[in-house]
């Protein structure tokens, strides 16, 4: 014979796991230290600059007619 489930118990422990998951992702996303937010911040103004520096021409309101 097949086991009672109660589809109330199984609907909380779905979502008490789903919340878990969550959780872990945002902990990587926010859970650094303000040094590790400043560096990351910094990393990716100096990849954007090294970016911009490659152009082929410098847009209209940066060029000096």
């Amino acid at each position: 014979m097949a086991e009672i489930v109660n589809l109330n118990h199984v609907r909380k422990a779905k979502q008490r796991e789903e919340d878990k998951r969550r959780a872990r992702e945002r902990r990587v996303k926010w859970g650094r230290i303000k040094a590790d937010r400043e560096r990351e911040r910094l990393l990716e103004a100096k990849a954007e600059k090294i970016h911009e520096g490659h152009r082929r021409e410098k847009p209209k309101d940066e060029r000096e007619d």
